[in-house]
């Protein structure tokens, strides 16, 4: 194992900590044990570090040009990619995860390293804008840092970083814009460039059937069309799946959970006061708050059994018929964002260097709390509606519940729902046993209410045909036990 650059000053040190911290978080991911991790770690950081150097004392045949390349810290995670790369070629396949060895040998991983034109949009984004403004973008929305945290590490000025922000976003966006027009893209593609780019440019336009159908089949479109709708919250995830590519939005649950256990919660936008990161206060509040749930409950079904008696009832009849949250999630709590769905303490996964800081869960009997716990900002907490008389007939689809990865505290999974009947729209709704709470989603919005998690279509997957299948992945945490999710429901229908 090679040994770890030396720093050449202070500021590099401080900067070499941070860089260190993110590439061991993404090492772990792709290997399978922590002295793997280790080792695939100092290998690609040793190489990141030294390849970053000569980038910066190299001399260019253009006066004042400036050499394509992405800030230090994607920089390094796209090493460790590649030095995951170099040990599989190499018969070290075995220290890695299995299913980047699968992803590593196809199509997909073959894009990172093929001709420029045909890599991802936000790579080739990222690349083309000047590096503290690319960092300032990296460290912003994918690290999950505070702004002021972000100014401070950048050397600007913390009053004015939130607008300087929302500027390169703005410049990703138009460098984003340009590169999906220079892809070569087929007569399809091409004709709905135009209509992509202005659908995505408003918050209030609703995006054509035809172009929904579209992006539900092309994979290059849809990255595009990520990578251009700055509103909605989608910029996380498509710079960190654009930049590093398997683990991305994995990477992107770990980063924003440490961010939480160092710093706090550094979202501006606010949050739900149970997001924020654990600590005595909090920890206190939850007690009270659901001693008194306990208590308004038991409270309630005293008072339902003592009227009932008369009527010959037992009293048991109180509390009959389970909690309603257990079957419909809250009203609709706005639009959900991986970024502040992420930003809740118990659906983060820890880095490796934090992995034993915990949130310690309040004792007594869970209850639901009075709002999502999922997010606090999404669009698929509509109720799920009572079963209409049909609900009886044969159930006309069928759920594969598929448990992709999974980790101490901490799975991904994906559903997979058939349907005989063609959709316009789509609403799966289902329940866990065990507590599990969904953290992030692609390809659907959620709300969670307890026990039961919504998912809601994306804009450009609304339309399933005729005996077609709908598909979505989440990442979740989980204590005790992991059993899957029960009692599918589409659109208030119950599936097989």
């Amino acid at each position: 194992m090679p040994d770890l650059p030396t720093p050449q000053d202070a500021t590099e040190a401080a900067l070499f900590s941070e860089c260190w911290d993110a590439v061991l978080s993404y090492a772990d991911l792709c290997t399978a044990g922590s002295a793997a991790a280790n080792q695939l770690a100092a290998e690609a950081f040793s190489t990141g570090i030294r390849e970053a150097r000569e980038a910066e004392t190299g001399t260019f045949r253009s006066v004042g040009r400036r050499p394509a390349r992405l800030p230090r810290i994607p920089l390094l995670l796209t090493a460790v990619r590649t030095t995951a790369a170099a040990w599989e070629e190499s018969g070290q396949g075995h220290k890695l995860d299995p299913d980047l060895r699968l992803w590593l040998n196809s199509d997909k991983a073959a894009r990172y390293t093929g001709p420029p034109l045909q890599r991802p949009i936000a790579l080739r984004g990222l690349r083309d804008m000047q590096e503290p403004d690319a960092a300032l973008l990296w460290l912003a929305e994918v690290e999950a840092l505070p702004l002021h945290v972000v100014a401070r590490r950048l050397g600007l000025d913390p009053a004015a970083v939130s607008e300087e922000l929302t500027q390169v976003r703005g410049l990703f966006r138009d460098r984003c814009h340009r590169s999906h027009l220079d892809t070569p893209m087929d007569a399809q593609c091409r004709s709905y460039a135009r209509l992509l780019d202005a659908v995505t440019r408003s918050t209030a336009a609703d995006t054509p059937g035809d172009l929904s159908r579209h992006l539900a089949t092309c994979v290059q479109c849809a990255e595009a069309a990520a990578c251009l709708r700055l509103h909605g919250g989608g910029l996380p995830g498509a710079l960190a799946g654009g930049v590093i590519g398997w683990g991305g939005l994995a990477y992107l649950e770990r980063r924003r959970r440490a961010a939480e256990v160092r710093l706090g919660p550094g979202r501006p936008d606010p949050v739900d006061a149970d997001a924020g990161p654990p600590n005595s206060g909090a920890h206190k509040a939850r007690v009270v708050r659901n001693g008194l749930l306990v208590a308004a409950v038991l409270v309630s079904a005293l008072a339902l059994a003592v009227s009932m008696m008369p009527a010959g009832s037992t009293g048991d009849g109180g509390t009959a018929g389970g909690d309603p949250s257990d079957r419909q999630p809250v009203a609709d709590p706005g639009f959900s964002v991986p970024v502040t769905s992420a930003t809740r303490p118990s659906s983060g996964f820890p880095s490796p260097s934090e992995s034993g800081t915990k949130e310690d869960d309040s004792p007594g009997p869970k209850k639901p709390e009075p709002g999502p716990q999922g997010t606090t900002s999404s669009t698929a907490g509509e109720d799920d509606p009572d079963p209409d008389p049909s609900a009886s007939e044969p159930a006309t689809c069928s759920v594969e519940y598929d448990l992709v990865n999974e980790w101490p505290d901490g799975f991904q999974a994906t559903v997979t729902v058939t349907t005989e009947r063609a959709l316009d729209d789509w609403r799966v709704a289902w329940s866990f046993r065990e507590g599990q709470k969904v953290g992030q989603m692609w390809d659907a919005s959620f709300a969670q209410n307890g026990s039961r998690v919504t998912a809601k279509a994306a804009d450009y997957n609304k339309a399933i045909p005729a005996d077609g299948e709908l598909a979505f992945g989440f990442l979740a945490s989980w204590e005790g036990e992991n059993s899957p999710g029960y009692d599918f429901t589409l659109n208030g229908h119950d599936c097989a």
